[in-house]
């Protein structure tokens, strides 16, 4: 008689703002605010253009959204609360701190940009809250951590289910929230949108 049993599960969190009362008029306020940034942001745009971003991101250059902008508040406490259910979910053992949303930035992505492969150092849950996924928009792509121990290892089918493949594609909407472990490396292939794909990505710590 044999066995599979499943070990070391990653496991995202995925969930969505768009069935929430009054959606259409938060998403409409976050993207009035993401495109404000874009333009406002001049310290911003600089940072894009030295760094080869295709579009525009606040990573570098703005870490006060929540308290700049009323819509950035408001999304801080419905995040807050996902990130409850999630640390919950994966049976995280906070001891005496707790999660802290310490970094909230906007990304305008252009059609035909991407963003590579990276992980999140120095926080313990990273994720990403979409405002706008125009037809062809970036699905955002996840890699087994396992990957680069697997040396010789074949490759996996093509047909493979989901939680057997090498990398994952997730495509969100708009209002959609996807969290995981800040360690689970992730890129934005190429936008192939023909118009903007917009976002708003954020890390909790532990502290």
């Amino acid at each position: 008689m044999s066995q599979l049993r499943s070990l070391f599960v990653t496991q995202v969190y995925q969930a969505s703002l768009a069935g929430e009362r009054g959606f259409s008029e938060f998403n409409a306020e976050l993207e009035a605010a993401c495109l404000m940034m874009a333009e406002e942001d001049a310290a911003g745009r600089a940072w894009c253009r030295q760094n080869a971003y295709g579009g525009y991101t606040s990573y570098a250059s703005l870490d006060d959204l929540p308290t700049r902008v009323s819509a950035f508040g408001l999304l801080k406490k419905k995040l807050d609360r996902h990130a409850s259910v999630y640390a919950k979910a994966l049976h995280l053992d906070l001891g005496a701190g707790r999660l802290r949303l310490d970094s909230l930035w906007v990304n305008v992505l252009k059609p035909g940009a991407a963003h590579s492969g990276h992980i999140h150092p120095h926080s313990a849950l990273s994720g990403t809250v979409y405002v706008a996924t125009p037809p062809g928009a970036s699905a955002l792509k996840l890699e087994d951590p396992r990957l680069p121990l697997m040396m010789a290892a074949p490759p996996r089918m093509g047909d493979a289910p989901e939680d057997a493949r090498s990398f994952v594609y997730l495509q969100p909407e708009a209002g959609t929230i996807l969290m995981w472990e800040s360690w689970l490396r992730h890129e934005v292939p190429a936008n192939q949108a023909k118009s903007r794909r917009i976002s708003i990505s954020f890390n909790y710590a532990w502290a």
